[in-house]
């Protein structure tokens, strides 16, 4: 649920404030969903001569955590350009709400769950700027600001992902959620959060199995007042095959779909 914004964390391109994405319906859930950091909403960017400056430059925080990209034209069309710098549209589809996508094909249905059974959360619970949206703001809007364009002022990826307050917040939301099961997508998970917690040592997802036989399955941890059950998976960018990925944790992936997370919560 988008909160009240927060000066600290900066605004985008254009203007608008970054904003934390947080769960919205805080009733129980049978399970908790831990990624990485928030998405955002993308657009392409055309100058006046209509020529395209960037073809998916982050412009708002995205609107749920999650996000499948539902409304993201009026999203887009209320976020306001001065003339001489062109306009923004939609970026292409795969630009707005894969990861959430993702989530609900590669993740949730196969297990028989719809959104209403998940409470979601992100190790980082806003949106940060990649290398690559770096590279474009660099290229093409940076050098516009000196004609009038806002500064953007959103942070790059932090060097450390969850701090003891961050994890803090995080067990609070597990307990909140009374869920029983903790989903952990992919390495960051698991290094920034589960490995911190009770003398878990094991930080990548390969240390949990990485055959199809091991893949997937459910692992008893201490986490919070209680113990849980653990289910490291990979990152929704390796399941979806989303831009670079492994092809080994997509095919590992593929199977377990198909032939465990169907009968894996009972």
């Amino acid at each position: 649920m988008p909160m009240a914004p927060v000066p600290s964390l900066g605004s985008f391109p254009f203007g608008r404030p970054v904003i934390p994405v947080l769960q919205a319906d805080r009733a129980p859930k049978r399970v908790f969903v831990l990624g990485v950091y928030a998405s955002a909403v993308h657009a392409q960017w055309r100058g006046p001569d209509e020529r395209v400056r960037v073809r998916a430059l982050a412009v708002a925080s995205e609107p749920s955590i999650f996000w499948r990209g539902e409304d993201v034209a009026r999203i887009v069309a209320e976020i306001e350009v001065p003339a001489r710098f062109g306009r923004l549209e939609p970026a292409a589809p795969q630009f707005n709400g894969p990861s959430g996508v993702a989530l609900d094909d590669c993740f949730l249905e196969p297990l028989g769950l719809a959104r209403a059974d998940a409470w979601l959360c992100d190790l980082v619970p806003y949106s940060c700027v990649n290398p690559a949206q770096g590279a474009a703001l660099a290229r093409e809007y940076l050098p516009l600001v000196a004609d009038g364009l806002p500064a953007p002022t959103v942070g790059p990826v932090p060097s450390v992902l969850a701090t003891a307050e961050r994890r803090a917040e995080i067990l609070t939301e597990i307990e909140a959620s009374g869920a029983d099961v903790v989903v952990l997508l992919g390495d960051q998970p698991l290094r920034w959060f589960l490995r911190e917690l009770d003398g878990e040592r094991r930080a990548r997802l390969a240390a949990f199995g990485a055959t199809p036989s091991s893949y997937g399955r459910l692992h008893r941890v201490r986490i919070g007042t209680r113990d849980r059950l653990v289910l490291p998976v990979a990152h929704p960018r390796q399941v979806a095959r989303l831009g670079s990925h492994s092809k080994e944790w997509f095919a590992l992936h593929d199977t377990w779909r198909r032939d465990v997370a169907p009968s894996l919560l009972g």
